[in-house]
């Protein structure tokens, strides 16, 4: 068997038969998102005290923000990363049994992993760069994040598998585990 994480479910001892796997529901994903933001405020911590101490250290003034949002982009992807890389899944997932797999049902290489980091911003970076190319203040670009946000994640629903669009375009998917002592069948 190969990758870095073992196949370690009940009647799924192969890629092909993950590759099977039901995915998870826009509700369990959501319920995922929402638990992963709450994740994402501690790992942000780290950005903002490095870009502090950046700039306190810098011989003249550096744009902490700017430098915190740089090293937060950066702490972010090293997080989701390692989580995917080593065992298909970050904290969240895991508590609601969603495994990040290739679309053959094998685990995420890094080149990958990182790719679908990457592609997972369009989640909010268009509304980002149209909210800072119209000039409009945080409010109007908060709502406007949200709302492309809600319409992205939306669009699932209509794609064959209700794979996100990122998902698609890296060549990954996400699977629902079976519950723990549950074979695939049952689940």
């Amino acid at each position: 068997m190969s990758g870095r994480f073992p196949l370690d479910l009940p009647g799924a001892a192969s890629p092909e038969e993950v590759a099977t796997l039901p995915t998870p529901s826009l509700r369990r994903r959501a319920a995922s998102l929402l638990y992963e933001g709450v994740v994402l405020f501690g790992v942000s911590l780290l950005p903002g005290i490095l870009a502090t101490l950046a700039a306190g250290l810098a011989p003249r003034a550096l744009p902490t923000a700017w430098l915190a949002q740089a090293i937060g982009f950066v702490c972010f992807g090293l997080y989701f990363v390692w989580c995917w890389t080593r065992s298909g899944q970050t904290l969240p997932m895991q508590t609601w049994r969603i495994r990040v797999v290739t679309a053959d049902g094998r685990p995420l290489s890094s080149r990958r992993a990182w790719l679908r980091y990457l592609a997972a911003w369009l989640w909010v970076a268009p509304a980002i760069v149209l909210a800072h190319l119209a000039g409009w203040d945080r409010g109007w670009a908060l709502g406007a994040a949200c709302a492309w946000a809600l319409l992205y994640g939306s669009l699932a629903a209509f794609s064959p598998h209700r794979q996100f669009l990122h998902d698609a375009l890296c060549g990954t998917r996400l699977v629902q585990l079976p519950s723990p002592g549950k074979s695939k069948a049952q689940a």
